[in-house]
């Protein structure tokens, strides 16, 4: 049997961005769909709290990555989706921040897609917009920043990562992502082709949670700040003249609680 053939007409695919961590920070349609699935299929950075909102009786398969450490490998996540599916299953694909800034669910929708799959895509608070307000940094602002840019991390250790040059341009903010073990490589970089080393720069690890930490400094401090205060991550780094504006205490929800 063809293994991409519809067997079951019923079954459903959710793409949905569970945001940056805080549950409250889930939207009102992510929550409905987590609420609705027989099988959530969800990613490393999917808090316990968010998992407390599904059906007891819901299946929960985890297939998160770490660098060099798949617990399932793409394929075998794809394959998972469409086999759900074709049973007429209700399935949420379950990605931290949104699932098209860097949490290929661009491959996994053509892949459903390709398959006959009904599918849907739910946005979520990606992980620099959620993590920057969360340290009160704002990615534009009228007297620093008129663009914004995110990058990954990964891309720093490569032969074939961004434009450099167009990267160090002033009056933008730059967000890398996955951004502890690449730090160093991407500061030199951006200071390489042109971008003062004196320009702010901030590290958020655990953005939204109460664990949350920012530390703030330089680009040319980049790697000596993530070293120093023992930041393993997850976190991202937020580089421009905003990141002078992080308020390094943590946002909790007690103190926005109304």
């Amino acid at each position: 049997m063809d293994p991409l053939k519809l067997i079951n007409n019923n079954g459903i695919v959710h793409i949905v961005g569970a945001g940056p961590g805080d549950p409250d920070l889930l939207t009102v349609r992510a929550l409905r769909l987590i609420q609705q699935a027989d099988v959530i299929v969800y990613d490393r950075l999917i808090g316990p709290e968010i998992l407390d909102y599904a059906r007891p009786d819901s299946r929960k398969i985890f297939v998160g990555k770490k660098k060099d450490a798949h617990a399932v490998p793409q394929t075998g996540i794809n394959a998972l989706l469409v086999r759900e599916a074709q049973l007429g299953r209700t399935v949420v694909r379950l990605k931290g921040g949104d699932p098209f800034i860097f949490g290929r669910g661009g491959e996994e929708l053509e892949y459903l897609q390709r398959a006959g799959i009904r599918t849907t895509v739910v946005p979520g608070i990606t992980a620099a917009t959620g993590c920057a307000a969360a340290s009160g940094i704002p990615l534009t602002h009228r007297d620093h920043a008129g663009a914004v840019t995110f990058v990954t991390g990964h891309a720093a250790a490569g032969n074939d990562g961004p434009d450099w040059t167009a990267l160090a341009q002033s009056r933008q903010t730059l967000v890398f992502y996955m951004a502890v073990s690449t730090a160093g490589v991407t500061a030199d970089r951006l200071i390489k082709n042109g971008l003062d080393p004196a320009t702010p720069a901030a590290i958020i690890e655990n953005g939204t949670l109460p664990s949350q930490r920012t530390v703030t400094g330089s680009l040319s401090e980049l790697e000596a700040m993530i070293r120093n205060n023992g930041i393993t991550g997850p976190a991202l780094a937020v580089i421009g003249s905003v990141a002078a504006l992080a308020d390094a205490r943590p946002l909790t929800r007690e103190a926005i609680a109304v």
